[in-house]
């Protein structure tokens, strides 16, 4: 098992940068694809990207060129880094977690989850 704990959200400006980070607890953080999510108010959850654990990134339409996902399997953290974000990029992120290869961008195929960060960018 692994447990998640995102950080870093926040309210900025359109065109501002910020980058969140999920921490896992437990072993084999290395053996796990991670996730970023976001829901935003009355949507459903919706996939933003992914890394698996070769290091190959995967990426919805919406944020391809702007955002990036990287990870640390030494420091056991996963990071979403959000540049030129756009008032349609508010919402509550989620980090998620699947051990094993990348399988896809249904939330149904992550089995672990963080609680969530907000991110709020104004117009």
């Amino acid at each position: 098992q692994v447990q998640l704990v995102e950080s870093g959200g926040g309210s900025v400006q359109a065109g501002d940068s910020l980058r969140l980070a999920c921490t896992a607890s437990g072993n084999t953080f290395s053996g796990y694809t991670m996730a970023w999510f976001r829901q935003a108010p009355g949507k459903e959850r919706e996939f933003v990207g992914a890394i698996a654990r070769d290091g190959a990134t995967y990426y919805a339409d919406t944020v391809k060129g702007r955002h990036s996902i990287s990870r640390d399997n030494v420091k056991k953290a996963a990071y979403l880094q959000m540049n030129s974000l756009i008032f349609e990029d508010t919402a509550v992120y989620y980090c998620g977690a699947n051990f094993g290869v990348y399988r896809g961008s249904s939330p149904v195929l992550y089995d672990y989850w963080g609680q969530g960060t907000q991110v709020t960018v104004s117009s």
